[in-house]
C-alpha cells in the first residue's frame, strides 16, 4: 500500500487553494466588468430618454449673433465622472470575503496568485520608493470607500509602484476598533490594479498604515 509523502499532499493542498483564488479572481473581475457595463447601459438609456422627450431641435439663427470673443470653457465629463464616481462605489464591497485570501502572518498581508512570496518581504523592507500617500483619518465610510477608489486609480494611471494608505489605529473610534483597518484591507483586495500590501514598519505608521504594491512603474531603491 503506497503513501504520498507529506511535501506531495502539501502541494496538492497548495494547489488546490490556488485554483479556488484564482477562480475567485476571474468572478471578481467579471462581476466588475458587469457593473460597469450596466452602469453604461444606464446612461445610454437616459440620454435616449432624454432625446425622446425634447423631440426634434431646430437650430438657432446664427445670423443674429452676437459675439462677444470670450474664451470658451473647457468641457468638462461630468456625466461620466459621475458614472465612474458610481460604479467605483458598486464595485467595492463591504461583504467581500477577504480573510481566505490573506496571508495567515500577524499583519494579515496580501498578495495576487502570480506574486511570489519574497514580493511581501520586500515591500516590508522599503525596496521600493514611496511615491504617494493617502490619509483616510476622519472620513466615513463611504467616503473613505470612494477616495481609496480614486487614489488606487489614479496612482496606477499615473504608473506609480508603491503607496501608503493610512488609516488609523481606532483610537478615536467607538470602543477603540480600527473600523477603517478591516475594510480598507477588504476593499484594496478587490481593485485589480493592488498586486500586494503588507502593514507599514512602526516608523511607516505601523498598524495604522498599509504599504501597497500597485501595477506601475518600477522604480525602487536599489
Amino acid at each position: 500500500m503506497s503513501h504520498k509523502a507529506p511535501n506531495s499532499w502539501h502541494s496538492l493542498q497548495d494547489l488546490k487553494q490556488l485554483q479556488r483564488e484564482l477562480a475567485l479572481a476571474r468572478k471578481l473581475e467579471e462581476e466588475r466588468r458587469e457593473r460597469l457595463a450596466a452602469a453604461r447601459r444606464l446612461a445610454e438609456q437616459e440620454r435616449r430618454i432624454f432625446e425622446l422627450s425634447v423631440g426634434q431641435v431646430t437650430p438657432l439663427n446664427h445670423a443674429s449673433r452676437a459675439e462677444h470673443g470670450l474664451a470658451k470653457p473647457e468641457a468638462l465629463p461630468l456625466q461620466r465622472e459621475a458614472d465612474e464616481r458610481q460604479a467605483l462605489l458598486q464595485a467595492l464591497s463591504d461583504d467581500f470575503d477577504v480573510d481566505s485570501l490573506l496571508e495567515t502572518d500577524d499583519t494579515l498581508s496580501f498578495r495576487r496568485p502570480e506574486i511570489p512570496p519574497e514580493v511581501l518581504n520586500k515591500l516590508r523592507r522599503g525596496h521600493w520608493s514611496l511615491q504617494a500617500q493617502l490619509d483616510l483619518h476622519g472620513l466615513r465610510r463611504d467616503q473613505a470607500r470612494e477616495a481609496l477608489g480614486t487614489f488606487v486609480q489614479d496612482s496606477a494611471r499615473r504608473g506609480l509602484r508603491c503607496v501608503r494608505v493610512v488609516h488609523g489605529k481606532g483610537n478615536g473610534s467607538p470602543g477603540r476598533e480600527p473600523v477603517l483597518k478591516t475594510k480598507v484591507r477588504r476593499w484594496l483586495v478587490q481593485k485589480e490594479q493592488v498586486l500586494a500590501f503588507v502593514q507599514a514598519r512602526a516608523s511607516d505608521g505601523g498598524c495604522g498604515a498599509l504599504m501597497v504594491l500597485l501595477q506601475g512603474g518600477s522604480q525602487s531603491k536599489g
